[in-house]
Formats: C-alpha cells, sequence, structure tokens
C-alpha cells in the first residue's frame, strides 16, 4: 500500500520495491539483469576467481541411504504377503551400484578444494560449484566442506521447489528464477566441467559448455571431464557422431574420460593449474 505524507496525501512505492511489478511481465528484463549482477557481487565480495563444476544426477544417493532403501525392500519382500515388489527391488540393487558415483563426486570435491586452498593465491582462486539441489550436487558441496573449505550452489527455482542442500557455505547459495541466467553463472568463471551420470537436465547443461566450446563463444579454455566411462560411452555414442559427419573428429578433443576421483584429479590438476598460473602444477601434490 501507499504511504501517506504529512499533508495526508498518497506517496507512490518506488518501482522497484513494488513487488507486484518486479514480478510482473513488464519487469523482466529487469529481473534477468539482476541474476546477473547479484551472483558477480557474491562471488566478488567471496574472492571467487576461478571454479570447477560439478554436474550430475539429482536422484543419485549417498551410499548408506541407498543400503538403508535396499535393506529395507529386501525385508518388505520377505512378507509372503508383500508381492510385485521385484521392480523395487531391481530399483534399490541399482541405486546401491549408482551410489558409487555420489561418494566418488564427494571425495574428488574434497581433493579440488583441498588443493584449491593450498594454492600460493587467496584460498577462494578455485572453488567447487554445484547445482545447488541433491544426489552429486549434495556430494560435491559436501566434499567441499569436508576439505574445510567454501563451495557455490546455484540453485533454480522450479514447481516442485528444489531445496538448497546443506553443505553449501551460505552466502555463496543462490537461487535462480531464469535457466538461462544459472548456466551462464555455470560457465562464466569455470575452468572446468566433470560430469557425473545423470538424467535430461545434465545432459542438457553437458551439451550447452560443449557447444559453447564448438563454436567459441566461453571466450576462455574449459577442460570437460566425463566420470564413468563406462555409463558415458552406453549413453552417447561420440564416436557416431563422427562417423554421420554431423560433428568433426577435432570436436571430440576436448573430452576427457576418468573412473576414479585420483584419476580425474590428477587430470585437472594437469589441465587446470598452468591456465590459471600456478608454477609446478603438474608436481603439485596434497
Amino acid at each position: 500500500m501507499a504511504k501517506e505524507n504529512r499533508s495526508g496525501e498518497q506517496m507512490p512505492h518506488l518501482a522497484y520495491r513494488s513487488l507486484r511489478f518486479m514480478e510482473s511481465a513488464d519487469a523482466r528484463a529487469l529481473r534477468i539483469i539482476s541474476e546477473y549482477y547479484d551472483p558477480q557481487a557474491h562471488l566478488r565480495k567471496a574472492g571467487v576467481q576461478h571454479t570447477v563444476v560439478f554436474f550430475g544426477s539429482a536422484r543419485i544417493l549417498p551410499r548408506d541411504v541407498a543400503l538403508q532403501n535396499l535393506k529395507e525392500v529386501e525385508l518388505r519382500r520377505k512378507d509372503a504377503s508383500s508381492a510385485g515388489l521385484d521392480a523395487d527391488l531391481k530399483r534399490a540393487r541399482m541405486a546401491v551400484q549408482m551410489s558409487r558415483y555420489y561418494e566418488d563426486a564427494r571425495e574428488l570435491a574434497r581433493l579440488v578444494t583441498a588443493w584449491g586452498m593450498k594454492l600460493n593465491r587467496s584460498p577462494n582462486v578455485l572453488m567447487v560449484c554445484s547445482g545447488g539441489g541433491p544426489g552429486i550436487m549434495e556430494a560435491a558441496n559436501r566434499g567441499a566442506q569436508e576439505a574445510g573449505g567454501k563451495s557455490i550452489g546455484l540453485n533454480i527455482k522450479l514447481p516442485m521447489e528444489q531445496r538448497p542442500n546443506p553443505y553449501i557455505t551460505p552466502e555463496l547459495s543462490m537461487l535462480f528464477r531464469y535457466f538461462f541466467m544459472r548456466k551462464l553463472w555455470f560457465a562464466q568463471p569455470a575452468q572446468a566441467l566433470i560430469v557425473f551420470p545423470g538424467g535430461f537436465g545434465t545432459l542438457d547443461e553437458m551439451f550447452e559448455f560443449l557447444t559453447l566450446i564448438q563454436t567459441h563463444k566461453m571466450g576462455h579454455r574449459v577442460s570437460i571431464l566425463l566420470y564413468g566411462s563406462k555409463f558415458w560411452k552406453n549413453t552417447i555414442n561420440f564416436q557416431w557422431l563422427v562417423d554421420s559427419g554431423t560433428i568433426n573428429k577435432d570436436d571430440l578433443k576436448v573430452l576427457r574420460f576418468a573412473d576414479s576421483p585420483q584419476q580425474a584429479f590428477a587430470s585437472l590438476k594437469d589441465e587446470i593449474g598452468p591456465r590459471i598460473g600456478i608454477p609446478g602444477a603438474k608436481h603439485h601434490f596434497i
């Protein structure tokens, strides 16, 4: 409601303080630009210079949770009156198998964060960044926290609310309305993208990076590491894209594969270190 001045006249609100206006179609451009400047201010205040971005499924569970779920399904299945649980059992067993990626993402984020904190400049020169939600995103922020470092979470407002995971550094937990502005902040400070197994969202984000690199729109080099070579080679036949003539052979040179946190970490150090000016990065061990 408008306020009254001393003479009793109604005083209008400043436009940017009107929630009704800011949520309207007329203010769309202001919302978009705010999702550029607000994250920029947060990252600058925290001294963040570069990020290692973790993508992957929000549905992958921590190993202890997956094992507990499997145990509960197996107990229900023993009950003679419980029929039709075969599909549940299959899903629960697969969830246990997939939980290795949660634990691997957690360990890799810990290694990256510990390394970043030992660099000769600001401890925030290199920071883990995730999509802020559960699954692989949670694992990345959790690993960073376990290393004693900070990490970023770029969450997205969805019809079914995705809540920030509890491991994000509070002042670096941000919420976006627009997917494309969120993607911009994944890409702009990124030195590397680590893509764990995931679904449509993970594929969308991965191909966004690959397209920006292919078309030279990124503006800087970014390492792309696909974690879980068996999963990715079953999911996408990259060589067939070359054989079909839809991409060039050189387009695949940007891709690396890894199957353990240690292998992924070694690859990241070798590629990222020289780019951000870390002397002797190839021989910098934790």
